[in-house]
């Protein structure tokens, strides 16, 4: 798109962190407390998660260690962390090579623990959980790496949380998965998953999930996706973002929107604006719409904003509108703000 995009953010007071990111998928989640000042970040390094709370005037800061079983800290890492807001509540999610831990949206308390079954996997490969989404109003889905997406049932509150059923379409590790909360278009089902080989998997969310659409991969690992108004929008290792229609499959644009793998994407749900970081040092704000005349899907440009000398690996609005962002980097012992 020609010419540079005018400036439409910028650099906040930054958030420290008590250890620095690591270098995996999505190493960032935001939760921004309903009417009030308080804003959560959370960061993953090793086998800990860096939980900071900015009330306006300070930082409050919380390590929070795999705790695997639910009682003795191992060595276990880390691959993932981020809340999930369901209607009735919102827990603090944790994965790592060991299971995957449910924690009241603070910290403060475990509610659930569920260990990965290791028999499942081949002697030699890699066992984790990664890629999770609050979806359908009272489930939460969370990936593996052999494929498998486990989907729990959590109630409105207490600890009674089950696996109300296991969706086996992936043949490659989970790498993401993102939910539409709310109501998606006609036909264009609520939840993407993404996995290791590029594929996407579509599905309806209900009592049982129906997978809607199969987007077959390409030669290049999806690491991060989005949906939005039935709108798939997907990061890849080569740079791109590609758009799909959720209900059919079928690409509607693509963009090389970074020269090295991308790390990060999210969305904001009011606006369509998308946000993606990589690699190659580079956050960029896209604007998703659909032209009411045509339907076609359009992805336009709206800002760049280079991190110096930094992977960037986790990327977050820090509102539904997209006023905000926020950025964490491989190594970063902070969390860099970035405001209109």
């Amino acid at each position: 798109p020609g010419g540079v995009p005018r400036r439409m953010y910028r650099k906040e007071t930054s958030v420290p962190l008590r250890s620095s990111s690591a270098a995996l998928y999505n190493n960032l989640s935001v939760l921004r407390a309903a009417g009030r000042q308080l804003t959560c970040f959370g960061a993953v390094h090793g086998p800990s998660l860096s939980l900071v709370t900015a009330d306006g005037i300070g930082f409050t800061h919380r390590q929070l260690p795999a705790k695997e079983g639910g009682t003795a800290l191992s060595t276990s890492l880390l691959t993932q962390a981020a809340w999930c807001v369901l209607p009735s509540r919102v827990l603090l999610v944790l994965t790592s090579q060991k299971g995957i831990q449910m924690y009241e949206s603070d910290g403060s308390a475990m509610v659930y623990w569920h260990a990965l079954d290791v028999a499942e996997h081949p002697p030699a490969q890699a066992v984790f959980a990664r890629g999770i989404a609050a979806a359908g109003g009272h489930f939460v889905c969370v990936g593996t790496s052999c494929g498998s997406v486990l989907v729990f049932d959590i109630p409105p509150k207490g600890t009674n949380i089950t696996v109300s059923e296991v969706l086996e379409e992936h043949h490659a590790a989970i790498t993401d998965i993102a939910s539409e909360l709310g109501q998606p278009p006609d036909g264009a089902g609520d939840v993407v998953t993404a996995d290791d080989a590029g594929t996407l998997c579509v599905w309806s969310s209900g009592e049982e999930f129906t997978l809607l659409s199969k987007i077959l991969a390409f030669g290049c690992s999806c690491s991060s996706v989005k949906l939005w108004k039935g709108i798939v929008a997907a990061g890849y290792g080569n740079g791109q973002i590609r758009l799909y229609e959720a209900a059919t499959g079928g690409l509607r644009a693509q963009v090389n929107a970074h020269a090295r793998w991308i790390y990060a994407l999210d969305l904001a749900p009011q606006t369509g604006k998308l946000l993606s970081g990589a690699e190659d040092s580079f956050v960029h704000v896209w604007k998703l719409s659909r032209n009411p005349d045509t339907d076609d899907v359009e992805i336009e440009h709206c800002h760049a904003e280079c991190v110096t000398d930094t992977q960037v690996c986790g990327a977050r609005f820090c509102d539904p509108e997209g006023l905000s962002f926020a950025v964490t980097g491989y190594d970063l012992s902070e969390i860099f703000r970035y405001g209109r």
